[in-house]
């Protein structure tokens, strides 16, 4: 079964918005699992326009799903990770200014820093997860190099879905079965909305989990987040 991990970074974007503590990413967090969430999200950024890394420390006590934090590991993120120990570290190649993730690591090229990288991690108890674009060859670097699983970068899925939903996600199929025969677990995200959720799992089954923050509380506006979070659900179980 596909878990659903909900990325709480625009909860927070509201709130730092006007100051204050309103909304709560905290208490969000909590009710995001108490309606169904598997998993929960964050993305610190080093000038913390959204998450904090504050926040992501009131995180650690609370969360009781699986805990995923995403990031560039420089000696922030890596010391974050050392102290928090969360069930999933998501190493994302994203310079300090990107507005959003981006692209995928080259795992090639890389291949040496990120199994330095991964192997840290995973002395902190850590599950590894490298986000890559949807290449086999990249999917086979990151298992070299030491990754337990890839998360496939799905904006170019999500944009090319209303035109041609096959064309879409062929090369996620291909980049999945390769990584799926090399051992990895497979994560998904960027993008990933009710339109084209349902698709791409259909399309590649043993996908672990997907991660998804904007178009789900976009969508909490106006269908409420309790009955927003379970219409992804049913999205991931049909």
């Amino acid at each position: 079964m596909t878990r659903l991990s909900v990325n709480i970074n625009k909860i927070a974007t509201l709130r730092n918005a006007r100051g204050g503590n309103n909304p709560d990413v905290v208490k969000t967090a909590l009710d995001c699992e108490r309606f169904g969430a598997e998993g929960i999200t964050v993305h610190p950024r080093p000038d913390e326009r959204h998450i904090r890394y504050s926040d992501v420390l009131l995180l650690k006590d609370v969360v009781k799903t699986e805990f995923n934090i995403e990031g560039y590991p420089d000696e922030r993120y890596m010391n974050l990770i050392r102290e928090v120990k969360p069930t999933q570290a998501t190493l994302v190649p994203d310079a300090p200014d990107a507005i959003t993730s981006n692209a995928g690591w080259d795992t090639v090229k890389h291949q040496a820093m990120l199994q330095e990288i991964i192997a840290e991690l995973k002395r902190y108890g850590a599950r590894v997860s490298v986000f890559v674009n949807p290449n086999p060859a990249m999917a086979e670097a990151a298992a070299k190099a030491g990754a337990d699983r890839i998360e496939l970068y799905t904006e170019p899925y999500a944009h090319q879905y209303p035109a041609n939903p096959e064309k879409a996600v062929a090369p996620y199929i291909q980049c999945a079965n390769v990584a799926h025969a090399a051992g990895l677990g497979i994560n998904a995200g960027h993008d990933l909305d009710l339109a084209n959720l349902r698709f791409l799992k259909q399309s590649i089954p043993y996908i672990d989990e997907v991660s998804i923050g904007h178009a789900l509380i976009c969508d909490a506006l106006y269908y409420g987040l309790e009955n927003t979070i379970q219409m992804y659900l049913l999205r991931l179980k049909d």
